[in-house]
């Protein structure tokens, strides 16, 4: 067989490109080793016998730039989330409610009015930075000129711990500031690395206002109607299609299924991570080895757990991420007891339900019942706390993470259970063994800045590969990570022309 271009996963990121792809007239192959499409962002029943269908690994959206979703004409609808988040602590926590600036700021206190000033600097940088995220990539130079001094020193080249040190005074406001540096990202706030600077920007950035939305129908909305877009201008979609090797002499490539089928084509958009690519290859590994690094517990109550809040109803606190344990100094300890090979004692986590936003994620008996989903994230879990015995420290892990959630509610958790099999447990190994994540990292690999690093990069797309006609489509690229089908179209543009997308 030949195709003029063959996508290895259907992935959300995998399925934007093809949609390009097809759409510019080019004959295109999507190759998927998993039964179904969708990866990190497909819905499924994941409890047999209920009917309700949720991601086990995506649940929002923000960085999908409106742009694609009105080019390749994406049939979703986003629902805006009133509650941003919601913090136990003390007699009463800390509700982020941007329908309420005066309950914010009055369980702000004295870190209301810092707090105002750090969303107006990540506010600045998302309306400077985001609008680049589809073009060339532009010189580091040009983006700090962008943003200005003061966000560039803040956001782009201190360890984020300093910002977040002299910027706010409570141990529980910088906690909360904290979290979007830390999601799939293992890393000290202090290193001088800033890992956590560029895991926090791709949280703020999102439609140049850092936004978070619902996807009404679930997550798997957003593949399906990729998947939809692509199918409709002509790429074809094979499942149970796993590849096993990839060769090329950068003008024509092979790829090779596990079944024996050779496909031959023009190019090749690798929707899959940067050590996956070179298994395929069968080169020696470009790069350090990635390490995912959270716990994923996904469960359907009965109904919603009892908060020791008496100024918070759940429906507030649960709509928006609900942080536990979450300070400054408990994620620092817990991220040096995990460095050190220990689950944390207490772990850091968050959750939220889908649910109350989006019902129709449910079957009308079990909205009828008030049944509801419940997602937890959990952080500061490596995936070397579970190499040695995977069983048992997932089950110590579950333990843990599940009392650091009661430690915050008036009930146990468990307690709201609809069924003791109604909850659900995926550690970066079981990621890994489900979508084929290297060590079940999120992102593929570390998040990278969102312009040039070096003199060559500029005016590259952040997609491309040693090999001149493969490329990063997925969430290793440059400017990967996230729902965000942003490294889909930019390596269809990097192939094509970016004259060649827009039909």
């Amino acid at each position: 067989m030949r195709y003029d271009a063959v996508v290895i996963g259907a992935g959300h990121n995998g399925l934007t490109c093809a949609a390009y792809l097809a759409r510019a007239g080019r004959s295109v192959l999507v190759l998927e080793r998993a039964e179904v499409v969708g990866g990190a962002t497909r819905s499924a029943a994941v409890f047999p016998g209920y009917a309700a269908r949720l991601s086990a690994y995506s649940y929002l959206v923000s960085l999908l730039p409106a742009q694609i979703r009105d080019e390749l004409g994406l049939d979703l609808t986003l629902h805006r989330r009133r509650y941003s988040s919601y913090t136990p602590h003390g007699a009463h926590g800390i509700l982020i409610d941007d329908g309420d600036p005066a309950r914010t700021a009055a369980d702000l206190g004295t870190d209301a009015g810092a707090w105002k000033d750090f969303s107006d600097l990540t506010g600045h940088v998302a309306r400077q930075v985001f609008p680049t995220m589809l073009e060339p990539l532009r010189s580091a130079g040009e983006m700090a000129g962008r943003v200005g001094d003061q966000a560039w020193s803040e956001m782009f080249e201190r360890p984020l711990s300093e910002t977040l040190e002299r910027r706010f005074a409570r141990d529980v406001v910088r906690g909360i500031a904290a979290t979007d540096a830390l999601i799939g990202t293992f890393t000290d706030l202090r290193d001088s690395a800033r890992l956590a600077n560029r895991c926090l920007l791709y949280h703020v950035i999102g439609g140049g206002t850092g936004h978070w939305d619902v996807p009404v129908g679930g997550m798997g909305q957003v593949s399906d109607a990729l998947l939809e877009a692509a199918t409709a201008a002509g790429a074809q979609v094979h499942c149970a299609s796993e590849v096993v090797s990839l060769e090329t002499d950068g003008d024509l490539a092979r790829v090779r299924t596990a079944d024996g089928c050779v496909v031959e084509s023009d190019a090749v958009f690798v929707a899959a991570a940067p050590a996956v690519l070179d298994r395929l290859r069968r080169r020696p590994g470009t790069e350090p080895s990635p390490e995912g690094a959270q716990l994923k517990i996904n469960l359907l109550l009965s109904r919603l757990p009892s908060l020791k809040d008496p100024r918070t109803t759940a429906e507030q606190a649960f709509s928006g991420t609900f942080h536990i344990n979450e300070g400054y100094a408990a994620l620092q300890r817990a991220y040096a007891q995990a460095d050190a090979g220990q689950i944390p004692a207490v772990p850091p986590c968050e959750v939220y339900c889908h649910s109350l936003s989006d019902p129709s994620i449910l079957g009308e008996e079990l909205q009828a019942q008030g049944a509801h989903t419940m997602t937890l994230f959990g952080l500061h879990m490596p995936a070397r706390l579970f190499a040695a015995d995977p069983d048992g420290a997932r089950a110590r892990a579950t333990e843990a993470t599940l009392a650091s959630v009661d430690s915050v509610l008036d009930e146990p958790l468990t307690d709201c259970l609809l069924a003791a099999e109604t909850l659900e447990v995926r550690t970066p190994l079981d990621v890994e063994a489900s979508l084929g994540m290297p060590r079940g990292h999120i992102f593929h690999r570390d998040l990278q800045w969102p312009f040039a690093e070096s003199a060559g990069e500029v005016g590259a797309w952040g997609v491309e590969t040693a090999d001149a006609n493969v490329y990063l489509c997925g969430a290793g690229a440059r400017r990967g990570g996230g729902v965000s089908g942003i490294p889909g179209r930019n390596a269809a543009a990097a192939h094509l022309g970016e004259d060649a997308l827009v039909t």
